[in-house]
């Protein structure tokens, strides 16, 4: 595609380059991954600004590390890899092995009747840093043999505004039982090598 790319830009010259077939349709390309990405990159937005876990305590369950594939319809299916850190911490990729692939730090969070995943967002396989302060997502899941369902907080029902882990918990603990509380489930498998 690289080579495609510059014998494109080189053989065309002028008004008629833009016109060139081979061109344009490197061109519509280009800005349809280019669209792509930052649509990905909206939808995935992170949520909030507040941390739940300051210091990882609770163990995480090592039987979700691994590669996930995502069970949608219509469309590649996404990958989620999650390596464990150490008994406290995973790294989380998604979309794993996609040149847009973003990074997270996950660790778990426990109120009295919830248990939640923080994933922490780093940066992505481009190297791209979070520029806004909203790092933080929260999630539950549920790992069923070879299935994993995960459910995001739902930012829209839980107040973003919310400047510490108190005041965040206290919240989420006060809307535990609103059914709007997630956004809709995601499912995975487990990847067979």
């Amino acid at each position: 595609m690289r080579g495609k790319m510059i014998s494109a830009v080189l053989c065309c010259s002028g008004a008629t380059a833009w016109r060139n077939p081979e061109f344009v349709a490197l061109r519509k390309k280009m800005i349809s991954a280019l669209l792509l990405a930052l649509a990905i990159a909206a939808g995935s937005g992170c949520d909030f600004t507040a941390p739940l876990v300051t210091t990882p305590s609770i163990p995480m369950d090592q039987s979700l590390a691994g590669l996930w594939q995502s069970m949608q319809t219509g469309g590649p299916a996404d990958k989620l890899l999650l390596l464990p850190l150490g008994p406290l911490e995973m790294l989380v990729s998604y979309p794993a092995g996609k040149e847009d692939a973003m990074f997270a730090r996950a660790s778990l969070w426990r109120g009295s009747e919830l248990t939640l995943v923080q994933l922490q967002w780093l940066g992505t396989a481009r190297g791209v840093l979070p520029q806004d302060p909203r790092v933080f997502q929260f999630a539950s899941y549920k790992l069923d043999g070879g299935s994993l369902s995960i459910r995001l907080l739902n930012a829209e029902i839980v107040p973003k505004d919310a400047t510490t882990a108190g005041e965040l918990a206290r919240a989420i603990e006060k809307l535990r039982d609103d059914k709007n509380l997630f956004r809709p489930v995601l499912e995975f498998r487990r990847v067979k090598h």
